[in-house]
């Protein structure tokens, strides 16, 4: 089995360097019917897509996040920005976390800020939190280089026809073993959220 392995690692960090993020300015600041918010969403994140005929958002997903307490409803059957803003970390979240998982992470931020009259609103987090992708990308690029040229060490000893594809594999795994620690700490840290919160509630009725 033939593996171009530094094609492989090259497309990686090609992909790594594109990764980019809506700008709230991006987001249109006039209310969307759903079928605007599905072909905006879909167009400003279709890079993100795995196979082309991928669906980023669709009607039946907008209308189980609102279900599910999520999302607030649209007024009007229109979205705001303050709505795309909340889709578009829905969308990062899903791929990782269950929808339970988001609910507790999001909706201590969309009661408090969504449509929040002050300056510090849901537009200036969602601002403030992607703005620190840009930091990330360099030092990710590195972290994935170093983990390819670890797994190139591997299988010395396996058979010659099997050694390329099983540095594949162990490349995978090692970048697999990554997500799988972090998500461990993110559902971690979104569990002690819950604890605190109901530290809190329990304060308030005392």
């Amino acid at each position: 089995m033939t593996i171009d392995t530094k094609d492989m690692l090259n497309s990686i960090l090609e992909s790594i360097a594109r990764i980019d993020y809506i700008k709230p300015d991006e987001v249109p600041n006039i209310d969307l019917y759903m079928d605007q918010v599905t072909t905006f969403m879909d167009a400003q994140l279709y890079h993100s897509k795995r196979y082309p005929e991928d669906k980023i958002l669709t009607k039946t997903m907008i209308n189980n996040y609102a279900k599910n307490d999520l999302l607030p409803p649209p007024v009007k059957k229109k979205y705001s920005q303050q709505h795309m803003l909340t889709l578009i970390f829905i969308y990062y979240f899903k791929s990782i976390l269950s929808i339970s998982d988001i609910q507790a992470l999001l909706k201590p931020i969309t009661d408090k800020y969504f449509n929040s009259d002050g300056d510090f609103n849901l537009a200036h987090i969602y601002d403030e939190v992607f703005s620190l992708e840009k930091e990330q990308i360099e030092a990710m690029k590195q972290d994935v280089i170093q983990r390819f040229h670890r797994s190139e060490e591997t299988f010395q000893d396996a058979p010659e026809e099997d050694r390329e594809f099983l540095r594949t594999f162990s490349f995978i795994c090692m970048l697999s073993f990554d997500v799988y620690v972090k998500k461990q700490m993110i559902e971690k840290m979104i569990d002690s959220l819950g604890k605190e919160e109901e530290k809190g509630d329990k304060g308030k009725e005392k």
